[in-house]
């Protein structure tokens, strides 16, 4: 195949795990050998899903305060950009309550990577993409990655932090430029009535899902900013992130198509996934 990564993006409730679902089923039915990694996939080689991380002071104060499991924290710390990240999910399946308290934890959550300031976070995710594309560059496997190319940058930079534009799109250009050797190819899938596709997602997934995703919309960084509330206050900022992201799609200069989906009919939606595949690739 010419292209070695599939990105698939769109808002909340645009049909983006479909669509990238959809493409993997299109690509093995053509025998390409593909691996699928939607969002909140903790093994995601170009993303940090539940990653915590740690200056070198921070970690040797850490192995100090709990040094009856250091053993454990030093086989899973990875050394990254001046310090060390630490698989959440990994942790989690080796100490239990008996070995660390709910403050360990706490502090775990603190160092979350995406609560960490804006440019470490840049740091941390640029170094990791580029450590990805060194090791796709090796294989033979397509990878389809949903919603953390433009979407990650754009929820911490933007309605996490309240960040410029321009430092948001420098952060995907980067990105791009980045991942250039492989030939992507970016699928971005569009919703024309917005408020009806969010509300659509509210009803459809759990009440914990929407609420922590209103929270995170209104009382921080741009919502805050701009001082909305609640499910009407969130779509106000989806339709500014709708409006920015289009933006971004209009300046990269990758391989890439709008697929309207507003319609949520599989089997239109699954042939024009077959089409832009099929035409944006060659075999």
């Amino acid at each position: 195949m010419n292209t070695k990564l599939i990105l698939i993006e769109g808002l909340p409730g645009s049909g983006k795990s479909t669509t990238a679902e959809m493409t993997n089923e299109i690509l093995k039915e053509w025998n390409v050998d593909t691996r699928l990694f939607l969002e909140g996939n903790v093994e995601h080689p170009a993303d940090y899903e539940g990653g915590s991380y740690f200056s070198k002071t921070d970690f040797a104060k850490l192995l100090e305060q709990y040094h009856n499991v250091q053993p454990i924290l030093v086989k899973h710390a990875i050394e990254r950009c001046g310090g060390f990240v630490l698989p959440q999910y990994k942790l989690k399946e080796e100490l239990n309550e008996t070995m660390v308290s709910d403050s360990f934890w706490e502090v775990i959550w603190n160092h979350d990577l995406y609560e960490l300031p804006l440019e470490k976070n840049i740091e941390l995710i640029t170094d990791k993409w580029q450590r990805f594309v060194e090791q796709a560059m090796t294989g033979n496997q397509t990878f389809i990655f949903e919603c953390c190319f433009i979407q990650n940058p754009v929820t911490v930079g933007m309605i996490k932090y309240g960040a410029s534009q321009e430092v948001v799109m420098n952060y995907v250009k980067q990105l791009a430029e980045i991942i250039e050797p492989l030939n992507p190819i970016l699928l971005y899938v569009e919703q024309q009535d917005l408020p009806r596709s969010f509300k659509k997602a509210v009803q459809e997934r759990p009440k914990e899902w929407s609420n922590g995703f209103m929270d995170y919309y209104t009382h921080q960084g741009y919502g805050k900013i701009h001082g909305v509330e609640g499910i009407e206050g969130t779509i106000d900022v989806l339709e500014a992130r709708k409006q920015f992201e289009s933006s971004i799609f209009n300046a990269l200069t990758i391989k890439k198509v709008k697929i309207d989906n507003t319609q949520f009919n599989k089997d239109s939606h699954k042939n024009r996934i077959m089409d832009v595949v099929m035409n944006g690739v060659s075999f």
